[in-house]
């Protein structure tokens, strides 16, 4: 089969960061050194990791993948292509900036689409799928699409793109031909919103670099391992990682301290106002964006992993630190309460600072019972969230589309891979 793959920035290439203090914040970007990581590296974004897990495994299977990138991420002159691991990336024109660099590119590769006999053309996330419609219309292609989340709802977004995005959603109702969803909160959403059928297929953790025992980068940064707290994704609103900030200055943990791994997502205030709550705190520490052997080091060595969001498709970082045996501590959003369940990790009330103060007191004074969970819950994403059987599940779903006779496609099977569910 050919292969269209569009909304992803590119393949990621991020890097190791210095770590610095929360008095200093985030090193400049523009100074950091960029490196390729392997397959096997966390990628910085749920979409641009599921294709750097994704592809190559479908690839490897002997199908062609184009994937339409954007210039501004690929640092690449204008429909500039390279191929690595199988995968062809065509870097296309943007303004590199926040939100119109997505809608651009999305648009020219839904364009350029048209023109080239793929068999399927995959859009990935509400935004892109704006443009889902011209190659349901002007081509033969099926139309796939992938909410990754509802990214409508995301506090960065400003009323206008909010609405794009939000109508993205509808024209992928529309005409996707299949709409694949990762989590089973998604997939109530599309039966209850729209009575859609959807195709349940989560997302799997990135297998982490091996990392020095002895843990150098992390007493780099004045920590102990197994006493301190890990956030880990982009310091935005609704990742609430201010509310984790106040629980644990309010609780201030003898021996502990609280690690942000990432950095901010066109979200330089709220960035600005988190490092001021901070207060030079010495117990607090901002590492900028980690990966490869930094970020498993500092994933691994932690002693509880807190995500407190209010708002999740499929939270990657917990399913790496669950798939690394870290105790989880999390929201109640329906998607934690997916992954966490019962027996797996600890949840609290969304936005509660007084349940999450508790809960994290819990956590950090018991930790038998969060080991427990943890290897419980590490067991539960070895069977039940695995790219190979992702990646065949994909497969299946592309092929049985591409075999679908064109009258058949105005009414979308609803294929759903029961066997992903949680219990």
């Amino acid at each position: 089969m050919r292969i269209a793959v569009i909304g992803a920035r590119g393949i990621p290439v991020p890097a190791d960061h210095a770590g610095t203090r929360s008095a200093k914040g985030s090193n400049d970007e523009s100074s950091q050194i960029r490196e390729q990581v392997t397959l096997a590296s966390a990628a910085t974004s749920g979409i641009e990791h599921y294709c750097a897990e994704m592809y190559p495994r479908i690839a490897a299977q002997g199908h062609t993948i184009d994937l339409f990138a954007r210039a501004s991420y690929t640092q690449q002159s204008w429909y500039h292509q390279s191929l690595s691991q199988g995968i062809r990336t065509i870097s296309l024109p943007c303004l590199n900036l926040r939100g119109a660099d997505a809608f651009i590119s999305s648009a020219l590769g839904a364009i350029a689409s048209i023109f080239a006999p793929y068999d399927i053309v995959h859009f990935h996330a509400l935004g892109p799928s704006l443009f889902s419609g011209l190659p349901a219309i002007a081509s033969s292609s099926k139309v796939v699409v992938t909410c990754h989340g509802l990214d409508w709802q995301r506090a960065k977004w400003g009323k206008l793109s909010s609405r794009l995005i939000h109508l993205g959603e509808k024209m992928a109702v529309r005409y996707a031909d299949e709409i694949i969803v990762v989590s089973e909160a998604l997939q109530d959403y599309f039966w209850k919103t729209y009575q859609r059928k959807t195709v349940y297929i989560p997302n799997a953790p990135a297998t982490y670099e091996a990392s020095d025992p002895t843990a150098p980068y992390v007493h780099s940064l004045g920590l102990t391992p197994q006493r301190y707290v890990v956030f880990l994704g982009r310091l935005v609103p609704e990742k609430a990682p201010d509310l984790l900030l106040k629980a644990f200055r309010s609780l201030q943990p003898a021996g502990w301290k609280l690690v942000f791994v990432g950095k901010s997502s066109d979200t330089s205030s709220f960035t600005t106002n988190l490092l001021s709550l901070a207060d030079q705190d010495p117990n607090i520490i901002f590492t900028g964006e980690l990966s490869g052997s930094r970020l498993a080091e500092v994933v691994r060595g932690a002693g509880l992993f807190v995500l407190p969001s209010s708002l999740e498709g499929m939270p990657l970082s917990m399913l790496e630190a669950m798939q690394e045996g870290v105790p989880v501590l999390a929201s109640n959003i329906p998607p934690h309460q997916q992954l966490v369940g019962t027996d797996r990790g600890v949840l609290f009330q969304t936005h509660s600072l007084e349940d999450l103060i508790d809960r994290l007191q819990w956590s950090i004074e018991h930790p038998q019972e969060m080991t427990a969970f943890a290897q419980q819950a590490q067991e539960f994403i070895r069977l039940n969230y695995r790219w190979d059987r992702i990646t065949n599940d994909t497969i299946h779903l592309y092929e049985s589309l591409a075999q679908r006779s064109p009258s058949s496609t105005a009414q979308p099977s609803g294929y759903h891979l029961s066997r992903h569910k949680s219990h």
